[in-house]
């Protein structure tokens, strides 16, 4: 069964929608009724209480219909048992009720009155959720809504069958029933009189029955247009109607009358309705029953006591009159011999004589048309009244009978003469809406009556009149012989009614415009006003003589005829009506006469008005009339035409205040002041700012508006019209006229003046700044307006619907807003300057804050929308500038009202089916910018207040609770969760979106709004990724603003979901239920998997690789949300000239565009789009037009205006267009953004949680890729999506060598180490190409460039390793073959394939070489500095790639080497400063170097030759980065305060320079050793002696300070000096001793020495490693240098240091033999070290599986310098850490031990060759030693100590084992044997 809420929600999105119901739509309509059948059968009927159900609370345990048990305690029990006999309600029910209340609302910790209040307001909510399902239903059928005629005919047919069932019966039942005291009517005595309503309002249970038997009253009402009543209904509607009248009487209030009125009106409609059907084919059902006539014509006919229910009951008569007429005449075209034919004629002409005698018109006319319930009623059942009203009378007319009674009607009111009574303007007569008091026998006769009935009901549908011949035949009859003004001046009413419609008003002019009567024509009135005023100019010409007064009867027939004058002027058409009153001076002539009525005066000046709009011209000839012939203000500006001050002028000053006033009556004066604004509203020359104005201003200000609130008025529709007219003078002031810088200083001279008590000069005065001083100062104007507003919205309210003049106090109370808001807008303009005499006016409202609760709480004024948007504008203005308005509206008790004010409001307008055009005047659009704008504000603000968060602690610890508490979020939840009507509630659910965005990411909201949406009662995050998120975009074409709405709505929602990825708490259960929800919708397992296999896979599986265009895979949401974004968005940009090509107005249209400042006509919208505000984009175009064109050529003729007409009409269709296509282009672009971060997001942070993480990354990266290389995206969205890309890449880069995550078992294997997932070389290739696409695409920029450059560099750093590089192959190997299972395990087969993909690589690039090089070359040499150094960087990559020297060849042809060798030399030009463009061009300078350096390196040889033979050497030395000046300023920079800036230029600049020049000594062959000319060799040297600064620096630098940066110098010049300095024959450059001097540091150093760089800190063992490893690559460059001199220059060293007792030598200090034992005792200690250290760590990884977890803890800590595990991570991902970091310490070791062996073979050999020498050589040695340090020295004594030292590390050597070390050491043990062999000989 379908529930009633659910019911009228599908009846409201069917029936309701601005477009027909969908096919789905429909299905659930159809549904949904047929479902509620047996509910609308029995309508509101509910199961009474019963005793053994009431047995069965009281046990505290019931099972419900579901057959859930329910266990109630004793509260719950008396509040059901409360509630059943409050309601009259089943027990067992009420339980029910509880539970629903519980689930609605939360009842826990509430009051049990609360509890009983809350159940039965849902009890009632549901009640009225069935009646108006049906009340939509009924007007579904009964009203034309657009539907289409099958399902119409279904729902007919539907409400056909309940109705013949009995549904009218029961309805009729239930008004009756629901209006008795008693539980199942309004409530006995004893019961509750309140019920908290859906909004948590407190409402009388009365009000809420009585608007349940309002909405079945009109319920009724519809079904009689459905299915015809049958005489028993009539006689109850009848008895009913009766009773509900009689209460009337008693009670009169607006509903109550309302409820009488569907009663009566449905019995009309059912006579009416009945008595039409009788045509011959179909039979009347009232008139077949005889018996019922009789009967009923009894019941009509008796009279009663009650005036009220006679007045009605003479309602029914005349409808029932009219059903006879009806069946009389349907008889008699059937029968004419009918028996019954002659009843009916004397039930017929009795019902007449008692209409006409009782004037039934008259009542119907003031107690049911003119009353403010018949008014305030709803609109569509006032026009079902109406318009039955107006069949009934067109049938009365056309009635012979009735017509003969009319006729004699009007005989009798003609044969009596009413007596002229003679009248003046001082005369205290009733005005043209009253009746006269004179002639009361002609007045109360039912003719005039008849023609004020038929006015009253065509003045409000006046379309009606359409085709209408019968009451124009009756206007003929009517207009006849009038002998009597009442009748002439009900006549002309009638007429002013008919013309209320462009026919009726084509009619009206051409009837008096003729002769179809003889008295009553246009020239009996102009006639009549020239008469007058020829008779009042003769006595004014007469010394002495009075003016003749106006007859009573002449001024009232005067009114009437101008009423139909204005009307027909009004409404005629627009083309036709400029000739119909060529000369209107006659209407002027009578204003300035003092005799003249004001009655007469307003009617001539409304008249007046009418003609403002006719033409310009005309409009200049009234403004030039009413300065000749109107009376006169004598405040205007021209002084000096005043009279002088002691002579009493009749001007509108003393009309108002010695005539008006006296009579309490003020028609002249409204009418002056509406005749003004209406032409001051036409103006268009602003320039003047009002000056001319201000005399009018001043009278309305200080003698109309000023003293209003005293002046008695007799007509309260008077007094709030007065006002009305100057409140709309005061808006059009403020609306019109700026405030200009002038105004500032010029105001405050003038309040000075003011203070001290000098009259101002009127004409300095301007309207607009006495007006905002007013305001500013809290003076009359504030005061008056503040005095309209303060008797708050439920005082306006209930005058609003109870009384006639309500409607003029609602227009009163909405411009008294409007202008506070326009106030509002210009005082802070002014305050600054105007203070402390004006204030702005925030603070004048703060000087009594009750000003501000009445502002605030019109909100819930919802009769007027307008009022509701102008107090929620308020609100946002004054939120802005108030701090304290939150505790104030705590302090006054208004907090908790505003809330469920500002609720309603936002769920009213959600529930509405009409889209509001403009946004400014959508109150939903409005309170949620409200909420948005406040968020940021301190707390507590407006947004923490009407969303409920707990102000009396901090708002961050706020726990919402949104089912507690009837709120803003509350409906915004609600709203968002059914997203009901789209079209309609678009910005809404948009906004919505986006407020729950603000408040997650605001840092007093964040947590509380975070915790509320992963609620599991909310499941907010991915509720809408199907609803909103993927579903179709609409057309562009048949819904753009939807469209755009629609983009904007998703992305708000993605980057919802991106902050509680971001930032939600996953150690929370409900957040990390979240974050996993939404990554599985979002990158949901929808693959298939790479080829069709698993989406993660082994490397080793042969299938796995390739065949990449076999994929295939359903699209996961985050793919099919890529999808959306993709179209190809409409142009945006200015292209004005294609719109109004070849037009001369083009430049004019330019020009107005391009001026974006202030004045400009561009605005923000509320999104932030920055659009063209089309309206002043219009005025702008007039007047540059007018400025521009008419006053140059004067050609302002009708051939030049349609021209210019429809050019501006073209521009204004672009500019809509244009905003348009802007909006949509943003809309696309936030989107994209949204969809950006959220990927980003989870790529970073969460998609661990997920598995096949590289298939994602993968499929993202590839759309991606596909969507930037479309010629669909714009460069904008090329570029956030390559950001994407890029983070995929480097995302997919991490996760090849993650940890598995997944394994079946706590063990790890070799086979988790080398699994990577890593894509196959298909998908890797097609990364490539797609990659290639989009960099080649049309639409590009450097910028997108560059990161699409930093993606390539990416895949290539992908692509480079498949296996681990920190595990190295050895590793690998001792682990395979130390494994059972893994046979399958292929390394060489990998190899194999992974340079199958770096040939894949460069195949794929060679085919686009040229249009890649082409671009890539182009950024590299002219782009910006960036751009330069990321293309350099790609060239590098390209070159490393390079096959058969192809990429070479191209650089080489196209110039570009030899280009950037210039640019290197160039360098000399470049700023040597700090900035940051010097930086720049440093990185730009390290990637040219890192380029050429490239080359070298992978082309070898050949590739430094080809360098060298460019002559980079020279280039490098003719710039001055590295020169001896430059080499000081790079390195010397250290000792400034801007250390990192050193070092990153030590970095950019000094080492790349050196590895480039160190790469070239490869060139050096040691057989060119005695060849003097080797170029190579001079020209290395020729660069070192050239900077001999640096190399000398370089060499000084303290070992045991330096850092890896300065290690890599030292080894780079030692490397350098090494390979060449040996060919230099003279050092006078000390780079001998220098190196030497490294020697002696270094040979020296034991295991204990500081390590470079970590002297300061504990050494790491990480750091330690590469230290060590550091300092043994030194050391072998030196060894290596000192084995070529020892080898090529026959040096030969001291065995040992002389004694310190011999004067030393000035000579080289050489290194000596001891320090070269030094040194190999050195390296076999590491070499001994390292091989035990991988040994063990090799046994480790081969058992890792039996290690206890603190072992593996301990090996964890050992290895890895910074913590990688956390306590919650498990054993499984322990071992595999520490498996993987010992893998890594492994190949540090290995790489150690690669080093040291060729280390220890070069100072093997070095010794070895001293050994082998001859003893000739010692003894020569010896000889030269005795003569340098006398006979004591013993050269053989020292060798052999030297061997003696020397051999127990030889032998040390050759235990060195295989196994361990993983080398082969037979060549090394059999040097080391020899070496120790002679050793131990010198040593004999």
């Amino acid at each position: 069964m379908v529930s009633p809420k659910q019911l009228l929600a599908t009846l409201e999105s069917a029936l309701l929608g601005s477009s027909p119901p969908t096919p789905s739509q429909r299905v659930q309509l159809l549904h949904a009724i047929r479902a509620s059948l047996h509910s609308f059968q029995s309508l509101l009927s509910y199961p009474p209480p019963k005793p053994s159900d009431r047995s069965q609370v009281q046990s505290k345990s019931i099972r419900l219909q579901d057959s859930t048990l329910i266990t109630l305690d004793d509260q719950d029990v008396q509040i059901a048992l409360k509630l059943s006999d409050d309601l009259h309600l089943n027990e067992v029910d009420c339980v029910r009720l509880l539970v629903s209340a519980n689930q609605e609302w939360g009842l826990m910790g509430r009051e049990p009155l609360e509890i009983l209040r809350l159940a039965a307001g849902l009890w009632y909510t549901e009640r009225r959720y069935i009646i108006t399902s049906l009340h939509l239903l009924l007007r579904a059928v009964v009203l034309d809504q657009g539907l289409e005629d099958d399902i119409l005919v279904e729902i007919q047919k539907y409400l056909e069958d309940i109705i013949n069932s009995g549904l009218r019966q029961r309805l009729i039942s239930l008004i009756k029933e629901l209006n008795r005291e008693e539980p199942s009517g309004v409530g006995g005595p004893q019961c509750e009189r309140y019920v908290i309503d859906s909004r948590g309002s407190l409402v009388e249970r009365q009000a809420v029955v009585s608007r349940e038997r309002l909405i079945l009253g009109h319920c009724l009402v519809l079904s009689v247009l459905i299915v015809r009543t049958s005489p028993k209904e009539v006689k109850d509607l009848f008895s009913v109607l009766k009773d509900s009248v009689s209460e009337v009487s008693q009670s009169n209030t607006a509903i109550k009358h309302q409820i009488s009125f569907s009663l009566l009106f449905a019995l009309v409609i059912a006579f009416v309705s009945d008595g039409l059907s009788t045509v011959p084919d179909k039979a009347s059902v009232l008139s077949s029953n005889t018996s019922f006539r009789l009967e009923f014509h009894e019941l009509v006919m008796a009279t009663g006591n009650d005036p009220i229910v006679e007045g009605f009951t003479g309602g029914i008569r005349l409808a029932w009159a009219v059903h006879l007429m009806l069946i009389n005449d349907g008889v008699a075209a059937r029968d004419t011999g009918s028996s019954t034919s002659s009843n009916e004629m004397s039930y017929l002409s009795q019902c007449l004589e008692v209409i006409f005698s009782n004037n039934v018109f008259q009542f119907l006319l003031e107690k049911v048309l003119r009353t403010a319930a018949y008014q305030t009623e709803d609109e569509d059942m006032v026009y079902m009244y109406n318009a039955y009203l107006h069949k009934l009378m067109t049938c009365f007319l056309s009635n012979p009978l009735a017509r003969d009674k009319i006729k004699e009607s009007k005989e009798k009111v003609m044969s009596v003469l009413s007596p002229y009574r003679v009248v003046g303007s001082h005369d205290f007569a009733q005005n043209s809406s009253s009746i006269s008091q004179q002639g009361t026998e002609t007045s109360s006769l039912p003719f005039n009556s008849i023609l004020d009935f038929v006015s009253e009901i065509y003045l409000k549908e006046p379309e009606l009149l359409l085709g209408n011949d019968v009451l124009w035949t009756f206007v003929n009859f009517a207009g006849e012989d009038h002998t009597n003004f009442q009748t002439l001046v009900a006549f002309l009413n009638m007429l002013s009614t008919l013309a209320s419609s462009q026919e009726g008003a084509s009619k009206v002019h051409e009837l008096l415009q003729g002769k179809a009567f003889r008295s009553i024509g246009w020239s009996t009135l102009f006639e009549c006003l020239t008469i007058y005023d020829e008779k009042f100019k003769q006595s004014l010409q007469t010394a002495g003589a009075m003016l003749p007064e106006i007859q009573e009867g002449d001024a009232k027939a005067l009114v009437a005829y101008l009423n139909v004058l204005k009307k027909v002027v009004e409404n005629g058409n627009p083309i036709e009506r400029k000739n119909w009153f060529p000369d209107i001076e006659p209407l002027f002539k009578l204003l300035s006469y003092e005799n003249v009525p004001p009655y007469l005066k307003g009617a001539l000046r409304n008249a007046i008005a009418t003609f403002i709009h006719v033409s310009p011209v005309l409009k200049d000839s009234i403004w030039t009339y009413l300065e000749q012939y109107d009376l006169p203000v004598v405040v205007g500006p021209d002084v000096q035409s005043s009279p002088s001050i002691g002579a009493q002028v009749y001007d509108m000053q003393f009309e108002l205040n010695e005539i008006e006033a006296r009579r309490e009556q003020y028609p002249s004066t409204i009418s002056f002041l509406n005749l003004i604004n209406a032409l001051i509203a036409e103006e268009r020359d602003l320039t003047d700012r009002g000056r001319r104005f201000i005399g009018i201003f001043r009278f309305i200000y200080d003698h109309v508006f000023g003293p209003f609130p005293q002046r008695a008025y007799a007509d309260p529709c008077e007094k709030w019209q007065l006002v009305g007219a100057c409140l709309k003078h005061f808006h059009m002031i403020l609306s019109m006229y700026d405030i200009k810088d002038e105004d500032y200083e010029g105001v405050v001279d003038q309040s000075r003046l003011s203070t001290t008590k000098e009259s101002t000069l009127l004409q300095t005065q301007l309207p607009v700044l006495e007006l905002l001083k007013d305001f500013m100062s809290g003076k009359t104007a504030f005061r008056n307006i503040m005095s309209i507003l303060q008797p708050g919205v439920n005082s306006i309210v209930a005058e609003r619907s109870s009384q006639i003049h309500g409607q003029y106090l609602e227009n009163a109370v909405q411009l008294s807003l409007e202008i506070i808001i326009l106030v509002l807008e210009k005082d802070l303009l002014l305050s600054d300057y105007w203070r402390p005499l004006y204030q702005p006016l925030d603070n004048i409202l703060s000087h009594d804050h009750n000003q501000i609760v009445a502002l605030l709480e019109y909100v819930r004024y919802d009769f007027q929308p307008k009022v509701q948007q102008s107090s929620i504008k308020i609100m946002s203005i004054l939120s802005s500038r108030m701090v304290g308005l939150v505790q104030l509206l705590l302090k006054f008790n208004a907090s908790n009202s505003l809330i469920e004010d500002y609720a309603a409001c936002l769920e009213a307008r959600s529930e509405e089916s009409q889209i509001v055009e403009n946004n400014n005047d959508d109150p939903g659009i409005l309170i949620m910018q409200l909420l948005i704008d406040n968020i940021s504000r301190p707390a507590p603000n407006i947004t923490h207040l009407l969303l409920k968060f707990d102000l009396d602690t901090p708002v961050e610890r706020t726990v919402l609770q949104p089912k507690f508490y009837y709120s803003c979020m509350k409906v915004i939840l609600d709203i968002l969760e059914k997203l009901l009507k789209p079209d309609v509630n678009a910005l809404l659910h948009e906004f919505g979106f986006q407020l729950l965005y603000e408040l997650c990411t605001d840092p007093l909201t964040s947590v509380p709004t975070m915790d509320l949406l992963s609620n599991k009662k909310y499941q907010f995050f991915v509720k809408h990724l199907d609803t909103i998120g993927i579903t179709p975009l609409p057309k562009r074409n048949s819904n753009q603003p939807l469209r755009i709405s629609s983009l904007h709505q998703r992305a708000w929602l993605l980057k919802l979901l991106a902050v509680e990825l971001h930032a939600g708490d996953v150690s929370n259960p409900h957040h990390r239920d979240a974050c996993q929800t939404i990554l599985s919708n979002l990158f949901g397992q929808g693959t298939t998997g790479i080829d069709g296999g698993q989406a993660i896979y082994p490397l080793s599986h042969p299938d796995t690789f390739g065949n990449a265009d076999f994929r295939s895979f359903s699209k996961s949401k985050v793919l099919e949300l890529l999808d959306i974004i993709q179209f190809r968005c409409p142009d945006s940009t200015n292209k004005l000239l294609n719109t109004v090509a070849g037009m001369k107005y083009d430049l004019l249209a330019e020009d107005i565009l391009g001026n974006s400042g202030k004045g400009g006509v561009y605005y923000y919208s509320e999104r932030g789009d920055r659009l063209i505000d089309l309206a002043s984009f219009n005025d702008k175009l007039w007047q540059k037009y007018n400025s521009a064109y008419l006053q140059i050529s004067n050609l302002g003729n009708e051939v030049e205006l349609n021209d210019v007409r429809e050019t501006i009409q073209q521009l204004l269709r672009w500019g809509w267009k244009y905003n348009k296509n802007l909006e949509e282009q943003a809309s696309q672009l936030h989107m994209l953004t949204a969809w950006s971060q959220i990927v980003e997001v989870s790529a970073s942070r969460r998609l661990t949680m997920l598995e096949d993480r590289s298939e994602i990354l993968f499929q993202i990266l590839d759309a991606s890729l596909s969507a930037s290389a479309s010629p669909d995206c714009s460069l904008k969205m090329a570029f956030i999506l390559s950001q994407v890309a890029l983070t995929c890449m480097a995302k997919l880069r991490d996760e090849r060598f993650m940890f598995p995550g997944s394994l079946s078992s706590d063990n790890i294997t070799c086979l988790d180490l080398i699994v990577v997932k890593q894509l196959s070389n298909g998908a890797c290739l097609t990364i490539l190409f797609k990659l290639i696409m989009a960099i080649l695409r049309n639409e590009s920029s450097e910028a997108l460039r560059r990161r699409q450059y930093a993606l390539l560099l990416s895949y290539f750093q992908y692509c480079l390793n498949v296996v681990d590089p920190d595990v190295p192959t050895s590793v690998l190997q001792f682990l395979l073959l130390s494994e059972q299972d893994n046979e399958y395990i292929d390394l060489q087969k990998i190899d194999k394939e992974q340079a199958e993909l770096a040939h894949a690589n460069f195949s794929t690039l060679r085919k686009e070489a040229q249009s890649i090089l082409d671009l890539v070359i182009k950024d590299a040499t002219h782009g910006s500095d960036p751009g330069k150094t990321i293309s350099l960087y790609v060239l590098d990559a390209l070159i490393c790639i390079d096959h058969d020297r192809y990429f070479l060849s191209q650089l080489q042809s196209r110039g570009f080497l030899r280009s950037c060798l210039t640019a290197i030399s160039n360098i000399s030009n470049q700023d040597g400063g700090l900035s940051l463009d010097s930086l720049q061009r440093a990185c730009t300078f390290e990637a040219e170097l890192a380029v050429l350096l490239r080359i070298s390196h992978k082309y070898g040889k050949s590739g430094a030759q080809v360098l060298f033979t460019m002559g980079t050497l020279e280039h490098l030395s003719s710039g001055r980065a590295t020169n001896s000046q430059g080499g000081l300023r790079w390195v010397e920079t250290r000792l400034r305060r801007d250390m990192a800036v050193d070092v990153d230029r030590q970095q950019m600049i000094i080492t790349p320079v050196l590895r480039l020049v160190f790469s070239l000594t490869s060139l050096v062959d040691t057989s060119d050793y005695m060849e003097v000319k080797n170029k190579i060799v001079r020209e290395v040297i020729d660069f070192v002696k050239g900077h001999q600064s640096l190399f000398d620096q370089v060499l000084r630098l303290e070992i045991a300070e330096a850092d890896e940066l300065r290690m890599e110098q030292i080894n780079l010049v030692v490397g350098i000096l090494s390979k060449v300095w040996p060919y230099e024959e003279s050092d006078e450059y000390g780079f001998v001793q220098g190196l030497f001097g490294l020697m002696r540091a270094l040979f020296s150093r034991d295991s204990n020495s500081k390590l470079p760089g970590f002297t300061r800190s504990r050494v790491l063992p990480e750091n330690q490693r590469s230290s060590e490893l550091q300092i043994f690559k030194l050391c072998f460059s030196l060894s290596s240098y000192l084995y070529f001199l020892v080898t090529k220059k026959s040096l030969r060293l001291q065995s040992s240091d002389s004694s310190s007792n011999y004067p030393t030598s000035m000579e080289l200090q050489q290194p000596t033999l001891s320090l070269l034992n030094s040194l190999l005792t050195s390296v076999t200690n590491a070499l001994e070290r390292a091989a035990d250290e991988k040994s063990l760590l090799l046994n480790k990884i081969r058992d890792i599986n039996e290690l206890p977890r603190q072992e593996v803890d301990e090996i964890i800590s050992m290895c890895v310098q910074q913590e990688s595990v956390s306590s919650s991570d498990n054993i499984q991902r322990r071992r595999y850490i520490a498996m993987l970091e010992m893998c890594r310490v492994v190949a540090c070791r290995d790489q150690l031990i690669i080093l040291l062996l060729p280390l220890s073979e070069h100072v093997l050999n070095i010794i070895l060759i001293h050994l082998q020498d001859s003893s000739d050589a010692f003894e020569s040695t010896m000889t030269a030693k005795t003569i340098t340090y006398g006979a004591k020295y013993d050269p053989q004594q020292d060798f052999a100590l030297l061997c003696g030292q020397l051999v127990p590390t030889l032998e040390r050597l050759e235990l060195l084992s295989e196994e361990k070390l993983g080398h082969n050491l037979k060549v090394f043990c059999r040097l080391a044997t020899s070496a120790k062999e002679i050793a131990i000989q010198k040593m004999i």
